[in-house]
């Protein structure tokens, strides 16, 4: 066999090689209607490049097609425009963007939009009523919880979360409970005593 394949080989000039390249580029630009037809045949079938969804923001229902590799947070930010949760990692590390989907808190960054079909969504955006802060927000203020403010969004979203799923007993739980939310200016003693402070209000 190895002998067969070099007499078929020494055969071969390097002007026979492309003279035979030339010829196929000019068959291949000029076209070969049957080709062409056939390569048209066995392309393959087109598909969706979106997904409809549809969902409550706020208190307010959205329907929207979206790509299905869009995750919440994008979702939020690019397409609806409510910018308060934050991309701070992008990896879900840092609590940036938490926001509550039906009642509970997410890192909206690792969850895929599509998933949020029927539900309900919940941001900074919308936890406050009318021009009254939440007492979360409130407490935030009172207790000087922030510095640059880039996590806070994150934080007080959180910690609406903590006290609503009964994990704001002591300052150890809420640290334990809030140590998903990173905030790089250590503004933490304001932190759980703002949670703290929210706490017995939200309570009662």
């Amino acid at each position: 066999m190895e002998n067969e394949i070099r007499n078929m080989t020494s055969n071969l000039s390097r002007r026979t090689v492309l003279q035979s390249g030339v010829a196929l580029s000019v068959l291949s630009a000029t076209g070969l209607p049957q080709l062409a037809g056939a390569q048209d045949a066995v392309a393959p079938a087109s598909f969706s490049t979106s997904l409809d969804i549809g969902f409550t923001v706020n208190g307010e229902a959205v329907s929207m097609a979206i790509d299905p590799r869009t995750s919440v947070l994008d979702l939020l930010r690019e397409e609806i425009g409510l910018t308060g949760a934050k991309k701070g990692c992008d990896h879900g590390q840092c609590g940036a963007c938490t926001i509550h989907i039906d009642g509970k808190r997410v890192v909206a960054c690792l969850t895929p939009a599509f998933q949020v079909e029927g539900r309900e969504l919940t941001t900074i955006e919308g936890i406050a009523a009318e021009d009254e802060l939440h007492p979360m927000q409130q407490a935030f203020i009172d207790n000087d919880a922030l510095q640059c403010g880039y996590c806070t969004p994150g934080q007080i979203m959180s910690g609406i979360a903590c006290v609503r799923e009964g994990h704001a007993g002591s300052d150890d739980e809420i640290r334990e409970y809030m140590s998903g939310n990173l905030c790089r200016c250590g503004a933490y003693p304001g932190i759980v005593a703002a949670i703290a402070q929210a706490a017995q209000e939200m309570e009662t």
